[in-house]
Formats: C-alpha cells, structure tokens, sequence
C-alpha cells in the first residue's frame, strides 16, 4: 500500500494566516529551523491507480497538484482520486469536498451522523450532487470493517476500520441536531490494512488513550498520530486565553511521549501539528525529545510504502 502525506498541519495550516506566533513570525523572517505545512492530509493506494483520501483538508486543491500520482492521466476530465474517508465533521476534515465539486465521480465513506451533518444542515455540500452519481454516500460504523472500492464497483484491496476517540462534535453543528447524532460517531480514528495484511492507524484527534486504542497501535505498521498540541495549556500561554489541549479533545504530545513510550514496533510519526506547537522547531528542545523518543514528525510530501 502507497501511503502520501500531503500535508501535516493542523487547521489554519502552518504558518497561520493570522497568526504572530514566534513560530509563525520566524517562518515569515525566513529564520526558522523547520517547514511550513498545509492542513493535514494523507491519502492511500493499493495499486496505484485508485486513490483514497483520509479526510478532505481544505489544501486539497495545492495538495493534489503537488502530488503526480493525483493528477489526471486521460481523457479531458478525469482524476484518480476514488474515494475520500471521513473521521470527523470538522471542517479542516471535510471542506475540501467542496473543491471536488466538478462533476467527477466520488465515494464518500463517512459514519451516519457526519453524513446527516453534511447533507442535511449544510446547503452548500448539495454542490456535491448536481447530477446523479455525481458523490456515492457509503455509511459505515464504528467498529465494523469496511472495504474500499474503485470508481468501476471494484475491491481495491485496502480495508478500513473506524475507532471511535472521541464524542465532541464541531461548534458548528446545533444543540438540537446533535440531541439526534451518535456521540461514538463524533470523531474517529482510522485502522487501514492492505492486501497483504499491512496497517496504517491514522489518528489526527485523540482524547485519551486506553488499553484498546495500545492494542491498535502496537499491532500496526504505520501509525499517524495526534501531534496538535506540545502541552494542556499551550494555547493559553500563547494566546493569553482559550481552551486547553484536553477541552479541544487532542492529549499533548508530551503525555503522548510517556504513555506510549512500551509501543516499539509501528514506525511512528506526529501528524496535525497545531503552528504554535514547539516542537516544529527543529532547533528546539521539543523536537529533540521526540526525535530521541523514537518519534518523527510528518511534513508535506512524505512517501512511504506498506
């Protein structure tokens, strides 16, 4: 299985458009030891012919045309870009959608809730069926096994599993809407096995970590990991108020770092880096512990084979 990432950062992207954080003022300077990124993204491929995005970020657009392998290859119109999966209805997940909007055929695996989030209280997500066929909607659950197919109706020969993380559902979802949604389908982590039974766990929001969520990690190969906040009270220190890591539904990466220090076998690596993390800075303190830990951090680009 062919794994991109396409990009790396958290919402707002790295630097951050309205941000003068000392992270985001030294990659203006061009003074700082690290790489600016795009929201977070990654997408999959058994044959590479058949692409699968996790997620929609709304840098999709830059994000495909930096990447050859999503390109068209025939005929006027065309992508090989089959499917998308969706986590989570947050917007820095889902938005992209909206730039797949040119009448190309799309299936859209999403749980039933993120589903109803989109089609039912989202007006402009109705750009997506302009005519028949034009996004094929494949409810699926948390907890049950999945398989992806290509634009023609076939098996791709990755399988899917959906985690349940989380029950925070976006601000922008209503009071009332939310009383008719399953909370174990608020925000999800994603367990991808190939054909020849290689996984992938991508994790870009995770609360909390349990003794079910270790067993996942360490039976996987490849795992993508929740790297939104150095500290619980980063954002506070930065901005002078806000809410925690922990309200926002991310565990720092520093209390990542020990309670996952015994999870030696998967190759692992931070994705969705908020920009005031520190831990971007390659010069930092930060970022040596997690590279003494074990641990990368995921830039834009990225290649890998499973």
């Amino acid at each position: 299985m062919q794994v991109r990432i396409l990009g790396s950062a958290a919402g707002g992207g790295f630097p951050q458009w309205n941000c003068s954080c000392a992270n985001c003022r030294a990659v203006r300077a061009g003074s700082f030891r690290g790489k600016p990124r795009t929201q977070a993204q990654v997408a999959i491929s058994q044959d590479g012919q058949s692409w699968f995005l996790l997620g929609a970020s709304p840098d999709l657009r830059l994000q495909i045309e930096a990447t050859s392998e999503l390109h068209p290859r025939e005929g006027l119109r065309q992508s090989p870009i089959a499917g998308a999966v969706l986590a989570n209805a947050d917007l820095d997940h889902v938005l992209g959608l909206l730039l797949l909007r040119e009448l190309q055929p799309l299936r859209v695996y999403a749980t039933e809730s993120v589903h109803r989030i989109l089609t039912e209280d989202n007006s402009m997500f109705s750009m997506l069926q302009r005519i028949s066929g034009q996004v094929t909607w494949t409810d699926f659950v948390p907890g049950a096994t999945f398989s992806m197919t290509t634009l023609k109706g076939e098996d791709s020969g990755i399988c899917c599993r959906a985690l349940s993380l989380g029950t925070q559902f976006p601000a922008y979802v209503s009071p009332q809407r939310q009383t008719s949604l399953r909370v174990n389908e608020a925000s999800l982590g994603l367990v991808i096995r190939s054909s020849s039974g290689n996984r992938l766990a991508y994790m870009p929001a995770v609360p909390q970590i349990d003794a079910t969520l270790l067993h996942e990690l360490a039976g996987a190969d490849l795992v993508l990991f929740d790297g939104t906040f150095w500290s619980d009270d980063e954002l506070i220190r930065v901005q002078g108020s806000a809410q925690t890591a922990h309200q926002m539904g991310h565990i720092p990466v520093e209390d990542v770092l020990s309670k996952l220090a015994e999870v030696r076998r998967p190759r692992k690596m931070f994705i969705h880096i908020n920009n005031t993390n520190p831990m971007l800075d390659e010069a930092s303190p930060q970022y040596r512990r997690v590279r003494d830990a074990g641990w990368e951090i995921a830039e834009d680009g990225w290649q890998f084979d499973l």
